[in-house]
C-alpha cells in the first residue's frame, strides 16, 4: 500500500494531540540500532500510525544518517525530531512507564502483555499524562537483560512458533498498529454507497410490501400458514443486502417489469 494524504495526516495527528515532533503517543526507543535503513523504515512505520517521538540509543552508524532518510519514504517529521542518547537509562529518564519488546522468556518477574493489551494500557497511561516509551533491541540480538530490567512490562507478539522472526521495522509496525487501533477512529466496516445513500427503513418496507403484493398475486405463497415465515425470510434476505435508495428504486422497477411481462405475455414497453 502506498500514498500519503498530507492533510489527512495532519488531521489524524491533531486528533490525537500528535501534530508536533514530540507527540502524545508512546516514544519509540531503538537501543543500539545497526542500520540506517532500518531506522528509516521504523520512522515510516511510526508515522503510518501517528507516532513521532523517536529516540536512538548509540546508533552504530552514527546520526544523522542519509540511508535512514532515503528509506523513510518521506517520514522526515520523525527523523528530524529524533533524539540520540548514550544509554537506555538516559533515553527513558523522563518517562513514567516503559515497555520492552522481546520474543524470548527472560526468567524475570514481570507482567507480559500482548501488543494489543499493552496498547490499551499505554493509552490509559497517556490519557492521564504519564510519559510512556517502548524499547526495541538491536536487529541481531534484541534487548539485553539489563535493558529489560529497566522496563515495567514486557510486550510479546503472538506469532507462528515455528517461525517467529521479525525485522526491526516489522516489530515497531505491529506494536504501533495496535496503539493506533486502540482508539476509536471510525467504523470497522463501512458500506460505500457512491452517489446514493443507504435506503431508509420506510423505503425498504415499501419495497417489501410491493414485492409481497405481487407475490400474492402470482400465488407464490401456496400455504397461508407458512406465509408469515416466508415473508420474514424474504425480508431478512433483502435486509442483508444493505440496499441503497437507488437500488430500492431499481428493484421496484424490476418488479414492475416482471408484472408487465406476466400480464401482457411479453416485455413491457420501454424495457
Amino acid at each position: 500500500m502506498s500514498g500519503t494524504d498530507r492533510r489527512m495526516l495532519a488531521k489524524s495527528q491533531a486528533s490525537r494531540g500528535e501534530a508536533d515532533g514530540t507527540g502524545e503517543g508512546p516514544a519509540v526507543i531503538l537501543v543500539e540500532p545497526q542500520l540506517g535503513e532500518n531506522i528509516g523504515t521504523v520512522a515510516r512505520a511510526m508515522l503510518n500510525h501517528g507516532l513521532t517521538d523517536l529516540r536512538l540509543v548509540k546508533p552504530r552508524d552514527g546520526w544523522p544518517n542519509e540511508k535512514a532518510v532515503s528509506s523513510s519514504a518521506g517520514a522526515t517529521l520523525v527523523l528530524d525530531n529524533a533524539r540520540v542518547y548514550e544509554s537506555t537509562t538516559d533515553a527513558i529518564a523522563d518517562l513514567q512507564k516503559v515497555y520492552a519488546t522481546t520474543a524470548r522468556p527472560r526468567f524475570m518477574v514481570k507482567t507480559v502483555l500482548t501488543a494489543r493489551e499493552a496498547a490499551t494500557e499505554m493509552r490509559a497511561h497517556v490519557q492521564v499524562g504519564r510519559g510512556v516509551g517502548i524499547l526495541f533491541g538491536p536487529e541481531r540480538t534484541g534487548l539485553v537483560n539489563d535493558d529489560i530490567a529497566l522496563a515495567d512490562t514486557i510486550i510479546t507478539i503472538p506469532l507462528n512458533p515455528g517461525f517467529s522472526s521479525l525485522n526491526l521495522a516489522q516489530c515497531v509496525l505491529l506494536v504501533a498498529h495496535e496503539w493506533f487501533q486502540s482508539v476509536e477512529t471510525g467504523p470497522a466496516r463501512q458500506l460505500y454507497t457512491g452517489n446514493s445513500r443507504a435506503a431508509t427503513k420506510e423505503e425498504l418496507v415499501n419495497l417489501f410490501e410491493h414485492l409481497e403484493l405481487e407475490l400474492d398475486a402470482t400465488g407464490f405463497y401456496t400455504s397461508e400458514e407458512k406465509r408469515p415465515s416466508m415473508v420474514r425470510n424474504i425480508r431478512n434476505m433483502l435486509q442483508r443486502a444493505h440496499l441503497t435508495e437507488q437500488e430500492v428504486r431499481t428493484f421496484h422497477g424490476v418488479i414492475a417489469a416482471l408484472v408487465g411481462r406476466r400480464k401482457d405475455g411479453g416485455p413491457v414497453k420501454g424495457h
